[in-house]
């Protein structure tokens, strides 16, 4: 899909109902601190204090206090407005808010170490999280990998400076139809540098009868685990690979909702509705975001995609022409590297694949 062309008119009346309704977000966020004095709450808002965003809900967002210093006693959670002059909050923001009642309101949004974006269907940059360290892409046997999602979520990852890592999800589901697919997939990106982990959800008792191949699932959530602590952490992937299952294992007691796997086109459906920020016990966070069957890379530009894919690197600027598009040109050093084995012919596909999505 492409990026949707606006006419003049047309981003002219768009910039006017957004006008209107900034408009009535101020005159709204007025009468709630009005309301407040008025109803005897203290006369005025609470104390700004520090909180994090751990979900969001349309026009609210839910707050964790961060103002005690005291890590035995658990969080305050708050429903909270958020000003309009704040644009839009995602979970993960690190925000200033004041208590009140029914609803506390988030005054001031810190400055975001990272964030992760894509493009909607309109072409508009929507950012899905907030201050991540790290980004779990995660596969599984069914449904079918989408392998140039991987790759976009890759590309996004490198451009922003989060480091990710591949996990093959539900391994009790590799048999002999898939086996040789997922073998390549772990040997492409483990040459590359990428670390992939292997797991599985599924306990022992309903696995197969090997016993090595439950000693790996347990190694596997071992690392999943260790990779996790103290960082705060985003699971993305298609619908139906197991997120939702793994993050129940990796926090015991959540009991996120699961979905079945569609058997009319081997897709998942989707369970979750909005991004959530859950702590991890051995230390760190995890967002759970909504699935994701699409994540286009339309606001990127040519450099950015060759950016992305590291073993392209090596040989971008030593093209002949300055402007190389790396398509037919003369004496071109990315299509050299792939003539001479040190790119891949699948990720050569993909790179061509994802240069067409993009517009100038």
């Amino acid at each position: 899909m492409s990026k949707r062309k606006l006419t003049k008119r047309q981003a002219w009346r768009i910039e006017k109902i957004q006008a209107e309704r900034n408009a009535r977000a101020v005159k709204k966020d007025a009468q709630l601190i009005e309301g407040a004095s008025e109803n005897g709450q203290n006369n005025e808002l609470g104390a700004e204090k520090q909180g994090l965003v751990i979900a969001h809900y349309g026009t609210q967002v839910d707050i964790e206090d961060l103002s005690s210093e005291d890590k035995t006693i658990p969080r305050q959670r708050r429903r909270c407005h958020f000003r309009s002059n704040l644009g839009s909050l995602v979970t993960g923001d690190k925000v200033v808010w004041r208590d009140a009642e029914p609803t506390g309101v988030v005054v001031a949004v810190q400055d975001r170490e990272s964030e992760l974006s894509r493009p909607d269907p309109y072409g508009e940059l929507k950012t899905v999280a907030a201050n991540i360290d790290r980004i779990l892409i995660v596969i599984a046997p069914i449904p079918k990998p989408h392998t140039q999602l991987v790759d976009r979520y890759l590309v996004a990852a490198e451009n922003i400076g989060i480091r990710p890592v591949l996990v093959i999800n539900k391994t009790d589901l590799i048999d002999d139809s898939n086996r040789e697919t997922l073998d390549e997939f772990v040997h492409l990106y483990s040459d590359l540098g990428y670390e992939v982990i292997t797991a599985s959800t599924m306990p022992s008792n309903v696995q197969t009868e090997s016993t090595a191949q439950d000693n790996n699932n347990s190694a596997g959530l071992g690392n999943l685990r260790t990779f996790l602590a103290n960082f705060t952490s985003i699971f993305v992937g298609q619908s139906g690979v197991g997120k939702s299952s793994l993050i129940n294992v990796l926090i015991p007691d959540l009991n996120l909702q699961v979905g079945p796997i569609s058997e009319s086109n081997q897709k998942g459906t989707h369970t979750t509705t909005t991004a959530q920020l859950f702590h991890f016990p051995e230390g760190g966070h995890l967002i759970d975001s909504p699935g994701i069957r699409e994540f286009g890379l339309w606001h990127m530009q040519l450099d950015d995609i060759l950016y992305g894919f590291v073993e392209f690197r090596p040989y971008i600027g030593h093209c002949k022409f300055r402007d190389c598009k790396h398509l037919n040109e003369p004496a071109c050093a990315i299509h050299k590297a792939y003539e001479d084995g040190h790119i891949s012919e699948y990720r050569m596909n993909s790179f061509n694949a994802l240069r067409v999505t993009l517009t100038d």
